[in-house]
């Protein structure tokens, strides 16, 4: 079920279901995206570069990670736009074959000054591997429709 804006607390968690990334999934978003790099295409070449073998794109992490936050139901009917990503790191290679899923805290709520039926929703970020290893971090902003207007819980 869809949580509002004014029903998160700062600090709540989060951990979603996982997925194994695949072949097809490295394929579909080189060639939707035009990014047909040899680090996801060239088995051969990133055999004897510094990963050991190909790697995912950088931005299909992140991609994951947002897909991963919409199939919680969390934000399902509440969200009204994606507005921001702050301070995106990537730490570590996703490999093909890799299980990912995302641990996401509630950083900080905002309600907007000037419409009081919405404001900011700050959401950190972990995409992690299966062995715990977190391969990419950051904070999403996502504008959010309020249930009810007056106190936002912190």
């Amino acid at each position: 079920m869809s949580k509002y804006l004014d029903e998160y607390r700062v600090g709540e968690k989060y951990t979603t279901d996982a997925r194994t990334v695949t072949e097809t999934d490295v394929v579909l978003f080189g060639t939707a995206t035009g990014d047909l790099h040899p680090n996801h295409f060239d088995a051969d070449r990133m055999k004897t570069s510094a990963f050991g073998q190909r790697i995912a794109h950088g931005m299909l992490g992140i991609s994951w990670a947002h897909g991963f936050l919409y199939r919680t139901n969390l934000i399902t009917e509440s969200a009204i736009a994606f507005m921001k990503i702050e301070d995106w790191n990537f730490h570590a290679p996703v490999f093909l074959g890799d299980t990912l899923h995302a641990e996401i805290t509630v950083k900080e709520i905002i309600p907007s000054r000037s419409k009081p039926d919405r404001g900011i929703l700050k959401l950190f970020f972990e995409l992690v591997k299966q062995d715990g290893t977190v391969c990419q971090s950051g904070t999403k902003w996502i504008m959010m429709k309020r249930r009810r207007t007056g106190t936002i819980n912190e």
